[in-house]
């Protein structure tokens, strides 16, 4: 796995260390696949259960709601620009912008760990991340 790679090369202090990975991703299918799940086994790498929440899942929370600001109102020739300016924003920010996400999400669960599956009053922040796709018809594969 590229990741697991990418991990040992760039960190191979965590070996050493006994650290280890703790992964958290969605439910798509992709991901919960036998074969992937036998896989991450042999990596010994914690999955954490999805939590259903968009509003816990660290991507929809903050990655994402900071991504649409990002894009707004953007219109797309062809998957090409859309992936440049994607890869772009991502390599614009800086690193203190994914720790602030993490440990705005670590405060989150917090909140649902300590409410002892009593419910509580919490700010719900859906955004929908959208980008629009427009495709002339000299650029249609179809």
């Amino acid at each position: 796995m590229r990741l697991n790679r990418a991990l040992k090369e760039k960190r191979p202090e965590t070996e050493t260390r006994h650290d280890y990975v703790i992964l958290q991703h969605d439910n798509a299918r992709p991901h919960v696949a036998q074969v992937i799940k036998t896989y991450l086994e042999t990596l010994k790498w914690d999955v954490l259960p999805h939590q259903y929440n968009p509003d816990l899942a660290p991507s929809d929370y903050y990655l994402f709601q900071s991504m649409q600001h990002g894009l707004a109102d953007q219109h797309f020739s062809n998957y090409e620009e859309v992936k440049n300016l994607i890869d772009s924003w991502i390599a614009e920010k800086p690193a203190k912008f994914f720790r602030k996400g993490i440990r705005e999400l670590l405060g989150k669960w917090e909140k649902v760990i300590a409410s002892d599956g009593q419910y509580f009053e919490y700010k719900i922040c859906n955004h929908i991340f959208t980008i629009k796709l427009q495709f002339s018809k000299k650029n249609r594969t179809n």
